[in-house]
């Protein structure tokens, strides 16, 4: 996790708290918290996926292809560009049916509406991509062990399915249950 808060408050992280609040009309602190909080779980839920045969497969394709790490030599032209395609289809890919609990949650957690928050999870993993796919170029990952364990690294050695957990349990009681379905209910019914 330290590497992660490291290019949070580093150059790139401000570059893309001020395009993605430029963007989204959500202020630069509350961007940064979304990011935040968002960060981890994308990079977990990419763990998840690797963790098996064919997702490890599809993440190493996209990582060797179209995200090489190459956006992140202008992350400010493509946050300008407001194109959300793109992550939207990652997300779809690396969430699932998980995407909008994962929103409620984020927009629980920092009082973003989970609609900016959908479209800053949106702008945010096209940039994910690319650092992953620039890491995994430095550390020659060619296959799903080594994925695993850049992604492990990244995360400080968490799992991927402990903070998707946290972040989806909404009762803090530890299980994905009832309760946390109506808490993100609620929260879907409460917030616009």
């Amino acid at each position: 996790m330290e590497q992660i808060m490291n290019l949070l408050n580093g150059n790139l992280g401000n570059q893309l708290t001020s395009g993605i609040s430029k963007q989204t009309g959500v202020s630069e602190a509350e961007t940064q918290s979304v990011v935040s909080t968002a960060l981890p779980a994308l990079l977990g839920a990419l763990q998840n996926n690797a963790n098996s045969g064919q997702g490890a497969q599809g993440i190493l394709s996209a990582l060797a292809s179209k995200h090489d790490g190459s956006i992140l030599d202008n992350v400010s032209g493509f946050l300008d560009r407001d194109d959300t395609s793109d992550g939207n289809g990652i997300l779809k890919h690396v969430l699932g049916d998980k995407r909008g609990a994962l929103e409620q949650s984020i927009s629980g957690r920092t009082g973003v509406s989970s609609g900016a928050v959908s479209k800053i999870l949106a702008m945010l993993a096209p940039i994910v991509m690319g650092y992953l796919g620039k890491q995994s170029r430095s550390n020659n990952v060619s296959d799903g062990n080594g994925l695993n364990d850049l992604l492990g690294g990244l995360l400080g050695g968490q799992s991927g399915n402990n903070i998707l957990g946290s972040l989806l349990d909404q009762n803090g009681d530890g299980k994905l249950g009832i309760d946390d379905v109506g808490g993100l209910l609620g929260g879907f019914f409460g917030k616009k």
